[in-house]
């Protein structure tokens, strides 16, 4: 099987992608014009097109004669069928809310469909968690941290990414009398501290907790 490089994987996907929600197949240009307007940083449009170029030569994408772009499956490769992008939003802060970018995706992270079996793949995404404090809940500093998105709902007890101010932050939600929500850290770092707001106050909770994919691993 030939290794594809993380630009030629997140091209033909992103080509995927397109022919399946519009279906159609776009040109390079259409591509690189949909992944400026994702906010990834595909480089220039030549470099789009070198890309395209480097794919064809694997025999991974076609081009007819309206440059329009044509997936070829391949047994030489990985089956793509399986695998999907999800959407990686800015940073989460597992202390205080620090850092999110709203609305901007920062890139795409390649899942198996075989990970989130009962989830539509299309409500999912990925946050990277900063920090310590939901580490006893095995979300470590640098993790990617993957949620379900969500648009009203029961979240007691649930750990959520909560927006508050365009800062997202990483807690436990739960809801305290008169009038109070409070957001839990679960921490062996008895630094981190609770925070407290009011229902009335401007708070967005943009998804519910699914899974934890770790950055580091221990070598056997």
């Amino acid at each position: 099987m030939e290794k594809l490089t993380s630009k030629q994987k997140m091209m033909l996907d992103a080509i995927r992608e397109m022919i399946e929600q519009n279906k159609g197949n776009p040109t390079s240009y259409k591509l690189h014009k949909h992944l400026e307007a994702r906010g990834i940083d595909a480089g220039s449009l030549k470099s789009t097109m070198q890309v395209i170029e480097a794919l064809e030569k694997k025999d991974l994408v076609k081009r007819d004669a309206d440059k329009k772009l044509f997936l070829v499956e391949n047994d030489n490769y990985a089956n793509f069928e399986n695998i999907f992008s999800m959407p990686m939003y800015g940073l989460a802060s597992c202390g205080e809310a620090l850092a999110y970018a709203d609305g901007n995706v920062d890139g795409y992270l390649q899942i198996s469909r075989s990970l989130f079996r009962q989830e539509n793949p299309a409500k999912l995404f990925a946050v990277k968690a900063l920090g310590d404090s939901m580490n006893k809940e095995g979300i470590g500093d640098n993790d990617y941290v993957v949620f379900e998105k969500t648009e009203g709902g029961d979240y007691e007890g649930k750990i959520v990414v909560a927006v508050i101010n365009g800062m997202a932050t990483i807690k436990r939600y739960k809801k305290l009398p008169h009038g109070i929500i409070g957001l839990f850290p679960q921490s062996t770092n008895k630094i981190h501290q609770p925070i407290y707001l009011d229902e009335s106050d401007s708070i967005l909770i943009a998804g519910i907790f699914k899974k934890v994919l770790p950055v580091a691993y221990v070598s056997l």
